[in-house]
């Protein structure tokens, strides 16, 4: 190779990094999503939202995947703008996700502007209905928008690395920055005592906890805007011109309602053999949302024994450690995720899907066992006798158990994220059907998932009043029943070339 070599590989290396910069906005979403997996329910409570209510809250998501996305990908796929199909799209959904993480962020201020009580956060335990009511707001638009915002997201990679890296590259990228995202945005709640760095944070309306979660919110913001603004000038998309998405007869269509004709068409016509591993990835993920939704509740109840009262008390501040320390865990489950995601491929080849997928169950059920018997032990084994004894430190030995089980959870975490996307994917692939439908199906059945836990996740703790340890072990029954389930229903596969490719355009890092 000589001079020209040389330059076409310098060439080569630039447009790689490139399309690495032009992704970077999905590592700041991310970083905001990983606040609100770790932060948002344990500040509901601070609110004083009940601890039995607080799953009703995560139905954004599932309405986001059921019927927001298909209407965002139709009208994406026909964007005539000039700047191209997805960063119009891409633009608003982050303009959205950073008013709605303002409204997170201040909603104890706004509640008081609003006629919340005038009584100082230290003191206060009553409702802040104000506070409350705009918080729920910000809550639901921002867990609707993330789930969106990601999705055009990959739809812009796909499109700028079909033509010269192949879609495996774009999505290798889109995961890179979803890992960096995940990390930044658990090291920001587990390490990040903004209050203190940053003490005008705090008024009378929110004190400790509140600030913390203000300021980690508006370094989203910020971190959302800059990769957004990245985004936008380096990303080279193409406009689509009116011949591209059929010029009049596109305007005589029904509009988004086009997406679910479609959508449910192909479902009609989908095998038995795609049913069973779109009935088998929602009750994997149904075994799953749990341990989502409750992961740093989890920590900052059972195993610092705290209580988020809303006041500035001993028992607030062992939550609001516990919480951190759960951050923590979630960063060590994100290591051990990305670790485990390069072994994948290679043991479906030597396994099979199929094994591997029973394991990862069996897994699930094994972990979420010993967190609900961890959680009983701390709890019954715990003397409020001798709470002049604790500090916000906790008890050492469960401590380090509970943080295990996190690392632990993130190996079958990186299958729940992979696998059942592409034994997916080569079923409709083996039968000559569109991979368009596939995710549109596999998104719908996550989605319904999550929204029965949602939905039933409160009830069932109202009636057991045992916290978070009904919602696990329920969990982990579902896992150990699918764990079966997968063994005698799910159709075999190859697990070649085409698998391993599969599984590495589809890995998703994210918690």
């Amino acid at each position: 190779g000589g001079p020209s070599n040389g330059g076409a590989r310098r060439k080569n290396l630039t447009a790689a990094l490139r399309l690495f910069l032009v992704c970077m906005v999905s590592g700041g979403i991310q970083y905001i999503s990983a606040l609100e997996m770790s932060l948002l329910s344990p500040y509901s409570q601070n609110l004083g939202i009940p601890h039995k209510y607080v799953s009703m809250l995560w139905i954004g998501g599932p309405i986001a995947g059921f019927l927001v996305n298909p209407i965002v990908g139709y009208y994406s796929d026909r964007c005539t703008i000039r700047i191209g199909r997805r960063r119009p799209f891409i633009i608003l959904e982050c303009l959205i996700i950073c008013i709605s993480g303002m409204l997170i962020g201040f909603s104890a201020d706004i509640g008081r502007y609003l006629g919340d009580t005038k009584e100082n956060c230290s003191t206060y335990t009553g409702p802040r209905w104000a506070a409350t009511a705009v918080y729920v707001v910000g809550f639901l638009l921002l867990d609707c928008v993330i789930h969106t915002a990601q999705a055009s997201v990959r739809a812009m990679m796909s499109d700028l690395s079909a033509a010269n890296h192949g879609p495996s590259i774009g999505q290798a990228i889109f995961s890179v920055w979803m890992a960096i995202g995940s990390i930044l945005g658990y090291a920001a709640v587990a390490y990040g005592t903004w209050h203190r760095w940053f003490p005008s944070l705090k008024t009378s309306a929110c004190c400790d906890a509140c600030a913390d979660l203000k300021g980690a919110f508006l370094t989203a913001v910020v971190l959302i805007v800059i990769s957004t603004v990245v985004t936008m000038l380096l990303a080279d998309e193409q406009s689509l011109d009116n011949e591209g998405v059929g010029g009049a007869a596109f305007a005589q269509t029904c509009g988004g309602l086009n997406a679910f004709i479609d959508l449910f068409a192909s479902l009609k016509n989908m095998s038995p053999a795609m049913f069973r591993v779109l009935a088998l990835t929602a009750f994997t993920w149904l075994s799953w949302f749990p341990f989502l939704q409750y992961n740093t509740d989890w920590m900052g109840r059972e195993i610092y024994h705290g209580n988020p009262n809303g006041v500035a008390d001993m028992a607030d501040d062992k939550y609001n450690a516990g919480v951190r320390e759960g951050a923590i865990g979630l960063l060590l489950c994100s290591a051990s995720l990305g670790a485990t995601s390069f072994l994948i491929p290679k043991l479906c080849r030597k396994l099979t899907s199929k094994v591997i997928w029973s394991i990862s169950l069996f897994s699930v059920f094994l972990i979420m066992a010993g967190m609900v018997a961890v959680g009983v032990v701390s709890t019954k084994g715990y003397s409020p006798s001798l709470s002049t004894s604790l500090t916000v430190a906790g008890p050492d030995n469960l401590n380090a158990l509970a943080l295990t089980m996190f690392a632990l959870i993130g190996i079958p975490q990186a299958v729940l994220y992979s696998v059942p996307w592409a034994v997916a994917a080569e079923v409709v692939a083996g039968e000559g059907g569109g991979q368009g439908v596939t995710v549109g199906a596999i998104t719908i059945v996550i989605s319904l998932s999550q929204l029965l836990v949602g939905l039933t996740a409160g009830p069932i703790d109202g009636a057991f009043n045992k916290g978070n340890a009904p919602a696990f072990g329920i969990g982990g029954a579902v896992a150990f029943i699918c764990a079966i389930l997968v063994v005698l229903a799910l159709p075999d596969t190859k697990d070649g070339r085409g698998l391993k490719r599969l599984l590495l355009s589809r890995e998703d890092w994210s918690n």
